[in-house]
């Protein structure tokens, strides 16, 4: 199935992000869920096209009916906080709130048979090494995957380091960005349920191999999403890659970058992955106007599409 990541829609309402999906001819749309005074000051975050306060049966019923009603499938719900930030209080929030975003998922599964997915980050003290914010990840992490896992529901991480600007860099504010970490992550949790958000563009800016991870993390893939980069190696070269990324690095469109989508999709054909592949606009080139951003969301469909058919 192929999608968009709702984020880049923050001004339509849930029946407003359906309807683009279908009148684009998107399989399925990955619906941002942060909580309505979630405090979220960088780009694409504190969108929620469904509030999971207090979500109940009956609107599980309703958003399944929108969904159908437009032709659209729920990929997953996605909530991109710190869970392991040093402030206790902002942690705690996190958490709670991903608790509740379980719980609706799991509601809406029932509803759509569909649903089954909980997208998120792993966190980060980045004042601290990996090995310092391991304990603090296993005491959240443990209690968010039973509970996923006695829901019947997958909780996927996306691996970017969250290492930018501001107090987001140098240590980065996302523990899971590389293949030794999700080895670890999953032998130490390694409950099924628990996987991957795979993002190839993520590991290709820092200099990994984007395409070799699936072959070994097929099976923990539980949702995938498709965003493209454009890496200046001259600024690299001159600033070095430990600098700020946005210094060298810029998010693009799916095609407009160094992706090879061709073999990002045969890797995962042969994995045997046949889950959602999202859309995550970030591409600053097509932010100046809704015909800008639906024509980022026609441009991106027609270069995916020919490897993520129509079902």
């Amino acid at each position: 199935m192929l999608g968009f990541v709702s984020a880049i829609l923050p001004d339509h309402d849930l029946a407003g992000v359906f309807e683009v999906a279908a009148r684009l001819e998107y399989d399925c749309v990955e619906l941002m869920c942060w909580p309505p005074a979630g405090g979220e000051r960088r780009r694409y975050a504190g969108v929620a096209h469904l509030q999971a306060e207090g979500f109940s049966q009956a609107d599980a019923a309703e958003t399944a009916k929108q969904a159908t009603d437009a032709g659209v499938a729920i990929s997953g719900l996605g909530y991109y906080p710190n869970p392991l930030d040093p402030d206790p209080a902002a942690a705690g929030a996190a958490v709670a709130h991903l608790e509740r975003l379980i719980d609706a998922a799991a509601l809406l599964a029932e509803s759509t048979g569909e649903v089954s997915v909980v997208n998120t980050f792993v966190g980060r003290d980045p004042s601290k090494r990996v090995e310092e914010n391991w304990p603090q990840f296993l005491k959240t992490f443990g209690p968010l995957v039973a509970r996923a896992s006695e829901r019947e529901m997958k909780l996927a991480i996306e691996n970017c380091p969250m290492s930018f600007a501001g107090d987001e860099w140098p240590g980065g504010k996302n523990l899971a960005y590389s293949p030794a970490i999700w080895r670890k992550m999953f032998e130490d949790l390694p409950d099924e349920c628990f996987g991957l958000n795979y993002d190839p563009s993520h590991p290709l800016w820092m200099g990994l191999d984007p395409y070799l991870p699936i072959q070994e993390f097929g099976d923990r893939i539980h949702h995938a999403h498709a965003k493209d980069v454009r890496i200046d190696r001259a600024a690299r070269q001159e600033f070095a890659p430990l600098e700020d990324p946005e210094r060298y690095h810029t998010p693009k469109l799916p095609g407009f970058g160094e992706v090879n989508w061709g073999r990002f999709a045969g890797l995962l054909y042969e994995v045997g992955y046949r889950g959602p592949v999202c859309v995550e606009v970030e591409d600053r080139a097509f932010e100046g106007s809704p015909e800008d951003v639906e024509l980022a969301l026609k441009i991106s469909r027609d270069v995916l599409r020919p490897y993520w058919p129509a079902s």
